[in-house]
């Protein structure tokens, strides 16, 4: 009986902490932050990205570069989610995010049956967060933990994912500076590179590489040669197709692995991004070490992705929860 009483007293102060957060607005980020008010939030999210990816591996992909995208631009407030309206283009237009971006229909779905079980008590943001973390773990990656507790922020921009996202030729000092910008250090910036291992990536990002290298008429001296021409197979020179586009690692393209990292140190990084850790000789041993370590790769992986969910993140009576990913209430 007094062991019954103190669960009751404990469950007691836990909603009134909850709440009392809620009200004065300081309430950060918690693991099982939906504990009591939706406690099958995070499996309906898990069985929603698992359909998904039983239809279509890439999606894994797709999840994890939305999550990144939404934090790097005004924080992990799902912004990246809203659907542009005849007098915002928001970030998902931005040329950035479309078309790379993929699988915002699994984060609906998700939205549609949490709404239905609990209503506008789970943010979109936090389903990001649990989808992004959903598909590491189905792509072969580490499970890790995810606080919650993120509001939905109110604004979604495309002209603020120019200054925000790293690019695809960005140099080693740009790269640096961009990650360094959100609070990351060098190390985890090579980390966090090795989500190049998964997906697919469209010629028009890379095509310069293989036809007019730095305005030059020519292949960039960088590049594998043999590489270069299978790339050059699948990217037709002059090809208006839009909707080409290549495994990002050709080996095993849906699988979270440090084949990525084999790929640079053969100079068979795609973008001139992945090319560029080899420029420094501290983020090249980077690179060698993820390349045969990859156990040690994939913990680093898992805690700089939980860093990187707490980018910026709104909380307590900050944003809202949106009743529908794509529009602001």
């Amino acid at each position: 009986m007094e062991s019954l009483k103190g669960e009751i007293l404990l469950l007691v102060l836990m909603v009134w902490a909850f709440m009392s957060a809620l009200i004065d607005g300081t309430t950060e980020l918690q693991l099982g932050f939906y504990g009591i008010s939706c406690p099958q939030a995070e499996m309906v999210v898990r069985e929603e990205v698992s359909m998904a990816l039983r239809d279509d591996a890439g999606l894994a992909a797709g999840l994890l570069r939305m999550h990144f995208h939404d934090c790097f631009v005004k924080g992990c407030d799902g912004s990246v989610l809203i659907d542009s309206t005849p007098s915002n283009r928001a970030e998902k237009d931005s040329p950035a995010n479309n078309p790379s971006l993929r699988g915002f229909h699994v984060i609906d779905s998700a939205k549609s049956r949490l709404e239905a079980a609990c209503p506008e008590v789970v943010s979109c943001a936090d389903i990001l967060a649990f989808a992004a973390r959903d598909s590491i773990v189905m792509a072969g990656g580490v499970e890790y933990q995810v606080p919650a507790g993120r509001r939905d922020g109110r604004v979604s921009l495309a002209s603020e994912t120019f200054a925000n996202l790293p690019g695809p030729n960005s140099n080693l000092r740009q790269l640096t500076q961009s990650f360094a910008n959100k609070g990351f250090t060098q190390d985890e910036m090579v980390t966090l590179s090795g989500a190049h291992t998964i997906g697919r990536a469209h010629c028009g990002t890379f095509s310069s590489r293989l036809y007019n290298n730095s305005g030059t008429a020519s292949q960039d001296p960088n590049l594998e040669p043999y590489y270069a021409e299978q790339l050059k197979q699948q990217c037709p020179q002059g090809s208006t197709d839009a909707s080409l586009a290549v495994p990002m690692d050709p080996w095993s393209p849906d699988e979270l692995d440090t084949s990525y990292y084999a790929n640079v140190l053969e100079n068979r990084g795609l973008f001139a991004s992945d090319q560029a850790l080899l420029t420094d000789p501290a983020t090249a041993a980077q690179v060698r070490l993820s390349a045969f370590d990859s156990f040690a790769w994939s913990d680093r992986f898992a805690q700089a992705m939980l860093k990187m969910g707490q980018i910026g993140v709104l909380t307590g009576s900050d944003g809202e929860i949106r009743l529908n990913c794509r529009v602001i209430n």
